[in-house]
């Protein structure tokens, strides 16, 4: 689902500010001034990462019965049979 809804970019930015929080833990043991600026990436990347994950919920289609339908992209390379739409009873969620 992570593929379809396209929220890679959100992902690896959360990684990012996983690995920046690491590295300000390293440099915080060692005394470094110039720590802060990677606890603040950090941050920034856990933000930005956040809003990304969020875009698709606030951006999603409503129907007539106020259900929400995230529309994924289909892919083009798949084949016709995986492309068909689930039934109208498989697709809401109560």
């Amino acid at each position: 689902m992570i593929k379809i809804l396209k929220l890679q970019k959100a992902v690896i930015l959360i990684i990012l500010g996983i690995i920046a929080l690491v590295i300000y833990k390293v440099l915080v043991e060692q005394k470094n001034e110039s720590s802060k600026y990677f606890l603040e990436a950090a941050g920034l990347l856990f933000v930005v990462g956040a809003l990304m994950f969020v875009y698709p919920i606030l951006f999603s289609k409503k129907d007539r019965a106020g259900c929400v339908e995230l529309d994924p992209e289909i892919d083009p390379n798949a084949n016709a049979d995986d492309q068909a739409s689930l039934p109208e009873s498989e697709v809401r969620v109560p």
